[in-house]
Parts: structure tokens; C-alpha cells; sequence
């Protein structure tokens, strides 16, 4: 897993990128490159009181626990959501932050004629 940068300074100062914070956002957007795991984050962002047991976000898809798994540890890797164990469920939650930034560096700064 990469350490994941908690600020993007670039990206508040409009800068391009450093190589660190291109190869860290990369993961982010890597991992929701995949439309399991960009619908998943977006089931459990979407989901009531913004948190989602692994045992909601099965149903929707035609795949096995420990593919579901898998997905969603991708995610968790690359700061989309965090996640809590609770008996024997996981909660996951989206990380408002991370999606963000990630948000940030494709918004193109307004240029004033």
C-alpha cells in the first residue's frame, strides 16, 4: 500500500503535481477505474447514514464474497473508505477527503479574459 499523502498542497495551489502526490493519486484513481469498485464506493457513499455493511453491498452483484472482498479492500487501499469491524460484519464508509481531491485536481481553474 502506498502512503498516502493527507494533503495535496498542489492541488490547493493550483501547482502541477509532484511525482509523489501524481503516483499516489494514481492508486485512487486506479482503483475506481474498475465499474465494481466505482459502483460499490458509490453504494456505500449513497447508502444511509453514509456507512455500509459488506453484507448490503453483496446483493446488488452477481459475485462472490471474496470477490466483493477483494474490490473493496482495493478501495480501502487506496483511501475511499475506511472500515470498522463490528461482530462479524465490516462497515465501510467513504472518505469525503479523498474523493474530494480527487474531485479537485480534474476541475480546471476558470481562466478571467
Amino acid at each position: 500500500m502506498l502512503k498516502q499523502l493527507p494533503l495535496c498542497t498542489s492541488v490547493q495551489t493550483r501547482e502541477a503535481l509532484s511525482a509523489e502526490e501524481a503516483a499516489d493519486l494514481a492508486v485512487a484513481f486506479k482503483a475506481l477505474g474498475d465499474p465494481v469498485r466505482l459502483r460499490l464506493l458509490s453504494l456505500i457513499a449513497a447508502h444511509d447514514g453514509g456507512e455500509a455493511c459488506v453484507c448490503d453491498l453483496s446483493a446488488p452483484f452477481q459475485l462472490s464474497g471474496p470477490t466483493i472482498s477483494h474490490h473493496l479492500k482495493v478501495l480501502r487501499e487506496a483511501g475511499l473508505v475506511t472500515s470498522e469491524r463490528r461482530g462479524t460484519w465490516i462497515y465501510y464508509r467513504a472518505v469525503p477527503e479523498r474523493i474530494r481531491l480527487l474531485s479537485d485536481v480534474l476541475v480546471a481553474e476558470e481562466v478571467s479574459a
